[in-house]
């Protein structure tokens, strides 16, 4: 066995149905917040206003200019927000973007973020922060930004169209997949990784979003320790390049890297097979998204053919050392292409 470190990250999780609804008030309460910004979308101010009804005068403000990939400017809007009403603790009810921003402020501010996830991100387990700025998007590790309490409750994402669930979930299978090969990849996170594919397929099968909450939860927290690779480099830079959807991209983009990788990490497709219930990992994933109307190329979300070559060179010095298979010598321009048109490799 190989040597390894593994850091056992801080977070409070609530986990059941309706519990955004009885416990959250008191989870703001423990962390003895008095003026709290609420981060969330316009796009469920109903649902989020019942939610913090409860709160009652703690909510000091309410900010709602989320966007995907967090520009620059939604997250110096987000921070100016949070100045302005004093704020001391930051409430994300909404996906990764709303995540994302929430992120965003307590990176500068380093205030306590709660997060209530409506999708199955996963962003709210990990300490990974992302901004971007003139097409390019950016990432680090802060353990400021790593929400203090999380709300998994499924009654929030059980309304979600059958086709956003499906990318969502594929979201988070891209995390669980991607910790089997990350640098810090160990025993433990490669567990646990298995276990988030095993029930992210169950719910994506039986369109059960208990189920899924609790795979986006636990491989998201395997990703957090493990590290990012191959995939996320490359789907952060199509997100911020070309502007491209982030939980379709992920889920497009994913089962072609795990073709490119199977060949240098026979454990993890062996692993991703025994998940799936399936003899051949690679094939097996490729039927899960086929069969949920996953496209097969980014060129279905509209990235562009002459984008390929930008893609590839971008994401090629990011790239971990350690990646299972060498993507020099012209081999990433071959993936990224077979991912914009949906071939296999």
């Amino acid at each position: 066995m190989h040597h390894f470190t593994y850091d056992q990250l801080p977070a409070r999780i609530v986990f059941g149905a309706g519990r955004a609804r009885t416990e959250l008030a008191g989870e703001i309460s423990r962390l003895g917040a008095e003026r709290v910004l609420v981060i969330a979308s316009t796009r469920d101010a109903e649902r989020v206003a019942t939610l913090v009804e409860p709160l009652g005068e703690l909510v000091a403000g309410t900010f709602t200019a989320v966007r995907e990939h967090v520009p620059l400017p939604t997250a110096e809007a987000a921070r100016a927000a949070a100045a302005q009403v004093r704020a001391d603790a930051v409430l994300a009810i909404g996906g990764g973007s709303t995540v994302g921003a929430a992120k965003a402020v307590a990176l500068t501010a380093r205030l306590p973020v709660v997060a209530v996830p409506t999708t199955y991100a996963g962003s709210e387990v990990t300490p990974v922060w992302g901004l971007t700025e003139n097409g390019r998007k950016t990432t680090g590790t802060d353990p400021a930004v790593l929400p203090r309490v999380v709300v998994y409750d499924s009654e929030l994402t059980a309304t979600l169209p059958r086709d956003l669930a499906a990318a969502s979930g594929f979201n988070a299978l891209a995390h669980a997949v991607e910790a089997m090969w990350a640098p810090r990849q160990n025993p433990v996170s490669t567990a646990v990784a298995e276990e988030a594919i095993g029930r992210l397929a169950t719910g994506l099968r039986k369109d059960d979003p208990a189920e899924l909450l609790c795979g986006a939860w636990l491989g998201a927290s395997a990703f957090a320790v493990a590290g990012s690779g191959l995939h996320h480099k490359l789907c952060h830079v199509l997100g911020g390049t070309f502007d491209l959807p982030h939980a379709r991209t992920h889920a497009v983009v994913l089962p072609h890297v795990l073709a490119f990788n199977a060949p240098g990490a026979p454990d993890a497709v062996a692993r991703v097979a025994r998940a799936l219930g399936v003899a051949d990992g690679v094939a097996g994933l490729r039927a899960l998204a086929d069969e949920h109307g996953v496209p097969r190329g980014l060129r279905a979300l509209g990235m562009p053919e002459d984008g390929i070559e930008k893609a590839a060179a971008l994401t090629e010095p990011a790239v971990p050392e350690d990646n299972p298979v060498p993507v020099g010598d012209g081999a990433l321009q071959r993936l990224v292409r077979a991912a914009w048109s949906g071939e296999d490799q």
